[in-house]
């Protein structure tokens, strides 16, 4: 075989040990951080995904939606926004997993926020955590967040304005089953 015919087979060959190193069942790295939103992270075996964050106009005829079933009395300060994140979460294993129930944003000045209760059965677009069986996500497929232009369940924070200044914001995902995993996203503002 002359050189130049053994070259291609060379390539050829080596090509394939690197597809069958990546196939051998080993374990993959798993990705707890995020340098910015769209890149996945996982937290208990799950898959988690920022679909967009930003912050929510009361007066637009979309966001009144995202808005509907909180509390009376809790609304923004002038200094303060609503602020939301729309997740999606993806079960790749072969079990079922509960999603995250405990999150939060963090400012670079350490100033936390919690996500705002918001009443379940008005609001269309909240997210639920559930059990998340294999090969499915959230939001369910055919529900309006799955149906939406953003395609997230929404996670709603009040937020100071002045804490928009301090990026960038990290969103954080504690995990549920206490092993101490906390995935973390920073966020496009």
């Amino acid at each position: 075989m002359s050189r130049l015919a053994r070259l291609p087979l060379a390539c050829l060959l080596a090509l394939a040990a690197v597809v069958a190193a990546g196939c051998g069942g080993e374990p993959h790295d798993v990705r707890t951080q995020g340098e910015t939103e769209g890149l996945y992270i996982e937290v208990d075996e799950l898959t988690y995904q920022i679909q967009m964050s930003r912050i929510l106009e009361p007066a637009s005829r979309e966001d009144q939606g995202y808005l509907r079933g909180i509390a009376e009395g809790i609304e923004p300060t002038a200094e303060e926004v609503w602020f939301a994140i729309f997740l999606r979460v993806q079960n790749q294993t072969d079990e079922t997993h509960r999603s995250a129930d405990r999150f939060e944003i963090v400012d670079t000045t350490n100033k936390t926020y919690r996500p705002v209760g918001l009443d379940l059965r008005s609001n269309v677009f909240a997210y639920r955590p559930a059990e998340v069986s294999p090969g499915t996500v959230i939001p369910e497929p055919d529900s309006p967040s799955f149906n939406g232009p953003i395609q997230g369940d929404l996670i709603l924070f009040k937020v100071q304005v002045r804490s928009l200044y301090n990026r960038p914001l990290q969103f954080r995902i504690s995990s549920t089953r206490g092993t101490g995993t906390t995935g973390i996203i920073d966020i496009d503002v």
